[in-house]
């Protein structure tokens, strides 16, 4: 082995597009740097190259204020001298959908390859902890190597900073550990008191660490760093005052293709979220609920409604809204940037975030109303009847479920039915009489007020409707003289019930039974209230704090109807108002908390949901879970399946004298769902931006509901030791992070037999996150959608009144996407397999001419001539090519 180790320097910036600052004050020293930044290269070749962290956003925000720099832009970015790309945000991996991580490679690598290249290096250097399937999803895109921080143990590295990191689908990349961050190169210099006092003790602990390899990286450069135009000069000087070290300027791409000339054995497993060396913030996941969970709404919404539903409307001649799409992903990739969905920042940026999200919202809820629209206007026209109802099914299997929707008439009574004359079941949940208001109109006289009539809104609950996979199916909604469908009523009873699933309460136990298997539980639901002396990265628990627990309710309502079933509790707790109170053991306030828990028919899991007007400041709410499941681990859903997670960190005992940087606590985060099973049984709770949960040590699942905490950073939490994190040197308060506000908090319980097979959880999962949508044809109501009241082409032709694009045929498989492919020549579908076995699958339709198997970056690999075959916890990219549109 060569005794002389060759140390690449990697001058870099990590660029935060937001944090205790906002974007605009981002984008203003942006437009100062990087034109200084190109200046320093192409006068001085001795600079080989910079990495401006990995990230797209930043150039095309650039080019935005600055159009004239787009030319050198790209001839340094073609050249590698500056190097952007493979993200387009610098994601965060644990707290965002599959899908968006995915879709912000895409951007990233699909524009930083227009621009001459794109980083063909997963670069991780500050996102608080690695998703488990990042090595297949880096894989996907044709990238090989990833750097990274945080989320690793020290002994799991076995004195190699160079390992194979492997996903659960068993896809394995190259990788290396930057185990001294990223920036301890940041103040590089070439005098004898830094060599000998700081460089070289930093390059003999990497040294250590790197048993098998000459190599050593040296990442040089830090948060929003100018570049240091003087490194060359200061390389060489390096090389010329000692003669331990090799010193060269270099790059990641350079680096690992150096390094990876020989093989490291070594592999590291899965989902990296270790805070041995680097803080982790396991309790971030709980950290500003109401971003998380607007986050996970807009997710939902554009994935599993608007895009499909785009392509369903694509295949009839109606436009795929593309363009749109490209500004939402862009303003959601904004809000998925590390500390951005972390939500730890300063309020305005914050608010700022909360605005973006709001505003993808509502294009998307404007989209989806156009689509669905003209849709249904073309199927009127070809039935030529108004009376309709169109119900949308966004999913790849065809759905036989209850079925949500708004329906509005001039009469009270009502009739839904088939096309075919067939009366189906449905609930009132609520009906109440709209003012029809009054019309303007433009007379010889002038102006003249209308009365017009009023009508009826009626929220139903429709039973019966099969809906074909990525299609639609028409009902008619008719007015009668009397009511066919069943009201929900008020009941005596102190019990709900379907078919599986009954719950009573009684002095104040919440008793569940699963009617099918005979098992039971007592003290279903609990609430959990502690202190929180942390800051807005991590909990902190206070200094002989008590957990205040909720030990009564009170039953407010029964509800029943044929379809649907509903209790309604109220919770109060006598809490301290703030941590002056909590720290005195004095309690002046009151903390209300309103449940609902629904039960359908025909569903196996129940829907339940909190409504918490918070007003007390520094403390932590949980929700607990009684499940009587003995585990050592619990299940939780990330990437394409379900990941183990031990309920026991061994080194728990000795964290402290191992100077960890923080306690590693068993508390997780989740996309989905968390389970616990047995050889009997399974109980699953399953969210909806609920982004944390901990399986506490008597048979019980918590999930944080929210922190309240008013600060960004604070030093020295009983969890994490030592600075504050964020900004340190100033305290910076966050009032707008007490959460002094109204929330709702929705999740469904999963209480059955149990299967080694975690495919029935996927299910639930499917189900209890709404994939279909609905539309009346009605001209009552102008303010239900969004842009009803305004008037749209309506030259499309349907001559259909029931439709399905395509299906697949594996009740195992699930479909995580389904839009219009990057060069817009096809529909991309991907389907995975979340099982321990290799599952086949067709994809059936009447439309679909070629299937073509692409990799994640879209690029065509094979033509599909038969099953697709998915391997275990993996999943297949597909592009769909059909024909003339079917009209």
């Amino acid at each position: 082995m060569n005794n002389k180790k060759k140390v690449y320097v990697v001058p870099h910036s990590h660029w935060d597009r937001e944090w205790y600052f906002t974007i605009e004050d981002s984008n203003i020293l942006l437009g100062e740097n990087m034109p200084y930044l190109m200046d320093v290269l192409e006068n001085n070749k001795d600079f080989k190259s910079y990495t401006f962290d990995a990230q797209l956003s930043v150039v095309e925000e650039l080019i935005k204020l600055y159009p004239e720099e787009k030319k050198r832009l790209k001839e340094l970015v073609r050249d590698k001298r500056i190097f952007v790309g493979p993200w387009y945000t610098q994601t965060d991996s644990i707290l965002v959908n599959k899908e968006s991580i995915i879709r912000n490679l895409l951007y990233g690598t699909r524009l930083g390859n227009e621009y001459g290249h794109s980083m063909n290096v997963g670069y991780l250097p500050d996102i608080f902890g690695q998703n488990a399937y990042l090595p297949s999803i880096f894989k996907g895109f044709g990238i090989e190597d990833s750097i990274l921080q945080r989320g690793l143990y020290t002994d799991d590295l076995k004195k190699n900073l160079n390992f194979k990191w492997v996903s659960p689908d068993n896809e394995s990349i190259r990788a290396n550990n930057i185990y001294l961050g990223y920036g301890p190169g940041k103040f590089l210099a070439s005098d004898d008191e830094y060599i000998y006092g700081k460089l070289i003790p930093m390059l003999k602990k990497l040294e250590s660490l790197n048993k098998d390899c000459d190599n050593l990286l040296l990442p040089s450069g830090g948060d929003q760093v100018l570049v240091r135009e003087n490194f060359p000069q200061i390389i060489k000087e390096l090389n010329e005052k000692q003669d331990i070290y090799e010193f060269v300027l270099s790059d990641y791409e350079t680096f690992m293709n150096d390094t990876w000339v020989k093989d490291f054995k070594n592999e590291i497993y899965g989902e990296l979220i270790a805070c041995e060396k680097s803080r982790i913030h396991n309790t971030i996941k709980s950290q500003r609920y109401d971003i998380k969970y607007l986050n996970t709404l807009v997710e939902n919404k554009i994935l599993y409604v608007l895009e499909p539903l785009g392509v369903i409307g694509k295949s009839l001649g109606i436009s795929y809204k593309s363009r749109w799409l490209d500004v939402m992903w862009k303003l959601l990739f904004d809000a998925h940037a590390h500390d951005s969905i972390g939500g730890c920042n300063s309020d305005d940026t914050n608010r700022d975030i909360i605005a973006r999200l709001e505003k993808v919202n509502r294009m998307c809820d404007g989209l989806i109303n156009i689509i669905k629209k003209q849709i249904t206007i073309a199927v009127s026209k070809h039935l030529n009847r108004d009376d309709l109802l169109l119900v949308f099914n966004t999913k790849a299997k065809d759905m036989n479920e209850i079925i949500e929707s708004v329906v509005f008439t001039n009469e009270k009574n009502i009739e839904i039915k088939t096309l075919d004359g067939e009366s189906l079941e449905f609930t009132i949940n609520n009906q109440e009489k709209i003012s029809g208001g009054k019309q303007v109109l433009v007379t010889a006289e002038g102006e003249k007020e209308v009365e017009l009539q009023g009508y009826y809104r009626t929220e139903v609950r429709i039973s019966g409707v099969n809906i074909k996979a990525m299609g639609f199916t028409t009902l008619i909604v008719s007015e009668d003289n009397k009511n066919l469908g069943s009201k929900l009523l008020e009941s005596k009873d102190r019990s709900i019930e379907n078919d599986i699933y009954k719950l009573t309460f009684n002095e104040n136990n919440l008793e569940l039974v699963n009617k099918l298997t005979k098992e039971k539980i007592d003290n279903l639901i609990y609430f959990e209230n502690c202190g929180d002396y942390g800051d807005s990265y991590d909990f902190s628990p206070l200094d002989s704090d008590e957990n205040i627990l909720s030990t009564e309710a009170n039953l407010i309502e029964v509800c029943k109807s044929d379809l649907v079933q509903t209790m309604i509790l109220n919770h109060e707790i006598v809490v301290p108002f703030d941590i002056k109170e909590r720290k005195i053991n004095e309690k002046s306030k009151t903390l209300e908390i309103l449940t609902k828990i629904e039960m359908r028919k025909g569903e196996n899991f129940i829907r339940v949901s909190h409504d918490i007007d918070n007003n007390i400041k520094d403390h932590r709410l949980r929700v607990v879970h009684n499940t009587n499941i003995n585990s050592n681990f619990s299940l939780s859903d990330q990437g394409f399946s379900a990941i183990k997670r031990q309920n026991h960190n061994k080194y728990l005992d000795t964290w402290i004298e191992r100077k960890f940087a923080e306690k590693p606590v068993c508390i997780y985060g989740l996309e989905n769902f968390v389970a616990l099973r047995n050889d009997n049984n399974a109980f699953g709770l399953i969210t909806k931006g609920i982004k944390e949960y901990e399986v506490l040590e008597d048979k019980k699942i918590a999930l944080t509901l929210y922190r309240s905490v008013g600060v960004l950073g604070r030093d020295n939490l009983a969890w994490r030791p030592g600075r504050a994190s964020g900004i340190n040197n100033k305290v910076v308060y966050t009032k707008d992070a007490e959460l002094i506000k109204s929330m709702k908090f929705e999740y469904a319980i999963y209480f059955n037999v149990s299967n080694e097979d975690v495919s029935e959880l996927f299910e639930v999962t499917d189900r209890f996150i709404n994939k279909y949508t609905s539309y009346q044809k009605q001209d009552l109501n102008l303010f239900e959608e969004r842009l009803e009241r305004f008037e749209i082409p309506k030259n499309h032709t349907i001559n259909l009144s029931n439709y399905s694009l395509f299906s697949i045929n594996n009740e195992d498989i699930f479909m995580s996407v389904c839009k219009e492919a990057y060069e817009k020549d096809g529909i991309i579908v991907r389907l995975f397999n979340p099982t321990a076995t290799t599952k086949e699958v067709s994809i059936n339709s009447d439309y679909i001419k070629d299937i073509i198997i692409t990799n994640l970056y879209e690029k065509e690999l094979e033509s599909l001539n038969s099953k697709i075959k998915i391997n275990p916890k993996g999943y297949v990219t597909l592009k769909l090519l059909g024909g003339k549109h079917h009209g």
